[in-house]
């Protein structure tokens, strides 16, 4: 058991380098491809893609796994399927109701019943 640890981290260091290098070349290859005859931009080195990675991991992806039971902002997953099995109908058909109020209030949809006038004239006005 103890001969496993010995062979498994170096493993696990040398494998998290050589993924590191291999985006950062990636990053840099595609920037270097791209965006100079698209935009006009400058060339990129390896250590500035290796930086343009990690600043998008930390501003798009975080800094640690996100696993568990939690959910990404903090609170437990809800089981909306389990939610609603737990409804009666008449429940249910008031929560659809409630979305689609909400859902009008929101986007200005047209209210049932309502019938929509002419549309707005174009045409210029004379005095």
């Amino acid at each position: 058991m103890q001969k496993k640890w010995i062979w498994f981290v170096p493993a696990a260091i040398l494998g998290g380098i050589v993924f590191m290098a291999f985006g950062g070349f990636a990053v840099q290859w595609l920037w270097n491809w791209l965006l100079p005859p698209l935009f006009g931009w400058h060339l990129v080195t390896f250590w500035q893609a290796l930086g343009m990675l990690l600043l998008c991991r930390i501003l798009f992806g975080g800094l640690g796994r996100h696993g568990g039971g939690k959910h990404r902002w903090g609170g437990e997953r809800r089981d909306r399927k389990g939610d609603c099995d737990s409804r009666t109908p008449e429940e249910r058909q008031q929560m659809r109701e409630q979305f689609r109020e909400r859902l009008r209030k929101r986007w200005g949809g047209h209210q049932p019943g309502h019938q929509p006038g002419p549309p707005p004239s174009t045409e210029p006005k004379t005095p």
